[in-house]
Protein backbone atom coordinates (compact mmCIF):
# COMPACT_ATOMS: atom_id res chain seq x y z
CA UNK A 1 0.00 0.00 0.00
CA UNK A 2 2.70 2.37 0.97
CA UNK A 3 4.17 2.26 -2.85
CA UNK A 4 0.42 2.82 -3.64
CA UNK A 5 0.23 6.60 -1.94
CA UNK A 6 4.02 7.05 -2.90
CA UNK A 7 2.92 6.71 -7.04
CA UNK A 8 -0.36 8.90 -6.21
CA UNK A 9 2.10 11.51 -4.36
CA UNK A 10 4.59 11.48 -7.50
CA UNK A 11 2.14 11.34 -10.54
CA UNK A 12 0.31 14.76 -8.45
CA UNK A 13 3.57 16.26 -8.52
CA UNK A 14 4.37 15.23 -12.28
CA UNK A 15 0.77 16.31 -13.23
CA UNK A 16 1.37 19.83 -11.63
CA UNK A 17 4.67 20.43 -12.69
CA UNK A 18 3.57 19.08 -15.93
CA UNK A 19 0.23 21.86 -15.96
CA UNK A 20 2.82 24.75 -14.67
CA UNK A 21 5.31 24.18 -17.58
CA UNK A 22 2.15 24.30 -19.58
CA UNK A 23 0.72 27.21 -18.55
CA UNK A 24 4.27 28.96 -18.90
CA UNK A 25 4.43 28.23 -22.42
CA UNK A 26 1.13 28.67 -23.52
CA UNK A 27 0.61 25.23 -25.14
CA UNK A 28 -2.26 26.22 -26.70
CA UNK A 29 -6.31 25.69 -26.00
CA UNK A 30 -5.79 22.77 -24.49
CA UNK A 31 -6.41 22.55 -20.42
CA UNK A 32 -4.94 19.58 -18.65
CA UNK A 33 -7.51 18.55 -15.79
CA UNK A 34 -5.73 15.51 -15.31
CA UNK A 35 -5.55 12.86 -12.26
CA UNK A 36 -5.79 9.02 -11.80
CA UNK A 37 -7.78 7.41 -8.85
CA UNK A 38 -6.38 7.51 -5.51
CA UNK A 39 -6.87 5.78 -2.86
CA UNK A 40 -9.79 5.86 -0.77
CA UNK A 41 -11.26 8.50 -3.56
CA UNK A 42 -13.64 7.79 -6.52
CA UNK A 43 -12.81 8.74 -9.63
CA UNK A 44 -14.58 12.01 -10.89
CA UNK A 45 -15.97 13.01 -13.79
CA UNK A 46 -13.53 15.56 -15.20
CA UNK A 47 -15.91 16.97 -18.13
CA UNK A 48 -19.29 17.56 -18.96
CA UNK A 49 -18.50 17.29 -22.44
CA UNK A 50 -21.29 14.75 -24.08
CA UNK A 51 -20.01 12.52 -26.73
CA UNK A 52 -22.18 13.22 -30.03
CA UNK A 53 -23.82 10.73 -32.04
CA UNK A 54 -21.67 11.80 -35.45
CA UNK A 55 -18.37 13.60 -35.14
CA UNK A 56 -14.13 13.08 -36.93
CA UNK A 57 -11.24 12.54 -35.12
CA UNK A 58 -7.75 11.49 -35.39
CA UNK A 59 -6.34 9.01 -33.19
CA UNK A 60 -2.58 8.32 -32.46
CA UNK A 61 -2.47 5.06 -30.40
CA UNK A 62 0.83 4.00 -29.22
CA UNK A 63 3.06 2.48 -26.03
CA UNK A 64 2.98 -1.24 -25.21
CA UNK A 65 2.28 -4.23 -27.14
CA UNK A 66 -1.71 -3.67 -27.16
CA UNK A 67 -3.16 -4.75 -30.86
CA UNK A 68 -4.53 -1.05 -32.17
CA UNK A 69 -0.80 0.64 -32.24
CA UNK A 70 -0.94 3.33 -35.16
CA UNK A 71 -2.51 6.81 -36.47
CA UNK A 72 -6.22 6.57 -37.49
CA UNK A 73 -8.66 8.77 -39.18
CA UNK A 74 -11.91 7.80 -37.50
CA UNK A 75 -15.53 9.11 -38.62
CA UNK A 76 -18.09 8.07 -35.75
CA UNK A 77 -21.59 7.63 -37.32
CA UNK A 78 -24.83 7.08 -34.50
CA UNK A 79 -22.68 6.29 -32.23
CA UNK A 80 -20.92 3.40 -34.04
CA UNK A 81 -17.18 3.77 -36.21
CA UNK A 82 -18.26 3.98 -39.34
CA UNK A 83 -15.28 4.44 -40.79
CA UNK A 84 -11.67 4.01 -39.75
CA UNK A 85 -8.56 5.09 -41.78
CA UNK A 86 -5.15 3.47 -41.47
CA UNK A 87 -2.89 7.13 -42.06
CA UNK A 88 0.56 5.26 -41.14
CA UNK A 89 1.78 1.50 -41.61
CA UNK A 90 0.83 0.35 -38.33
CA UNK A 91 -2.48 2.16 -38.74
CA UNK A 92 -3.40 0.04 -42.03
CA UNK A 93 -2.39 -2.53 -40.96
CA UNK A 94 -5.09 -2.62 -37.80
CA UNK A 95 -7.87 -1.59 -40.30
CA UNK A 96 -7.19 -4.45 -42.86
CA UNK A 97 -6.71 -7.27 -39.99
CA UNK A 98 -8.70 -6.16 -36.91
CA UNK A 99 -11.15 -3.41 -38.22
CA UNK A 100 -13.51 -3.57 -35.24
CA UNK A 101 -10.66 -2.70 -32.64
CA UNK A 102 -10.88 1.25 -33.68
CA UNK A 103 -12.29 3.24 -30.69
CA UNK A 104 -15.19 6.33 -30.47
CA UNK A 105 -14.00 8.95 -28.33
CA UNK A 106 -16.48 7.51 -25.86
CA UNK A 107 -14.95 4.08 -25.52
CA UNK A 108 -11.86 5.37 -25.13
CA UNK A 109 -13.34 7.35 -21.72
CA UNK A 110 -14.94 3.93 -20.77
CA UNK A 111 -11.40 2.64 -20.69
CA UNK A 112 -10.39 5.26 -18.91
CA UNK A 113 -12.96 4.46 -16.26
CA UNK A 114 -12.29 1.26 -16.24
CA UNK A 115 -8.72 1.98 -15.45
CA UNK A 116 -9.04 4.00 -12.50
CA UNK A 117 -12.21 1.55 -11.13
CA UNK A 118 -9.57 -0.68 -11.15
CA UNK A 119 -6.90 1.34 -9.86
CA UNK A 120 -4.40 1.12 -12.84
CA UNK A 121 -1.17 2.98 -11.29
CA UNK A 122 -1.36 5.52 -14.14
CA UNK A 123 -5.31 6.22 -15.51
CA UNK A 124 -5.26 10.37 -16.72
CA UNK A 125 -6.54 12.54 -19.21
CA UNK A 126 -6.51 15.82 -20.65
CA UNK A 127 -9.21 17.77 -21.96
CA UNK A 128 -9.38 20.52 -24.89
CA UNK A 129 -11.65 23.83 -23.83
CA UNK A 130 -14.59 22.44 -25.40
CA UNK A 131 -14.48 19.27 -22.92
CA UNK A 132 -13.67 16.84 -24.93
CA UNK A 133 -10.12 14.44 -24.43
CA UNK A 134 -7.20 15.16 -26.15
CA UNK A 135 -4.58 12.68 -24.52
CA UNK A 136 -5.64 9.67 -22.40
CA UNK A 137 -2.73 8.23 -20.69
CA UNK A 138 -3.07 4.64 -19.04
CA UNK A 139 -0.86 1.98 -17.19
CA UNK A 140 -2.23 -0.88 -15.04
CA UNK A 141 1.41 -1.63 -13.18
CA UNK A 142 3.91 0.21 -12.91
CA UNK A 143 6.36 -2.39 -13.18
CA UNK A 144 4.73 -4.13 -15.82
CA UNK A 145 6.12 -3.83 -19.32
CA UNK A 146 4.15 -3.62 -22.25
CA UNK A 147 0.51 -2.74 -20.33
CA UNK A 148 0.56 1.19 -21.31
CA UNK A 149 -1.74 2.90 -23.50
CA UNK A 150 -1.11 6.66 -25.16
CA UNK A 151 -3.69 8.04 -26.51
CA UNK A 152 -3.83 11.50 -28.48
CA UNK A 153 -6.79 13.08 -29.78
CA UNK A 154 -6.88 15.42 -32.78
CA UNK A 155 -8.64 17.04 -35.46
CA UNK A 156 -11.76 16.45 -33.56
CA UNK A 157 -15.10 17.63 -35.35
CA UNK A 158 -18.65 17.33 -34.43
CA UNK A 159 -20.82 16.82 -37.27
CA UNK A 160 -23.15 19.18 -38.14
CA UNK A 161 -26.81 18.98 -37.24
Amino acid sequence: MTAVRSRARSVSAAALIGGLMCAAVACGTETPTSSGATEGTEPKSETTWEEPSSYMYTLKSSEGERSLIGTFRVTVRDGKVAEAVGLDESGRRVVKQLPGEVPTIGELLEELEQARRDKADTAEAEYAADGHPVRISLDWEKDAIDDEALYVISAYEPADG
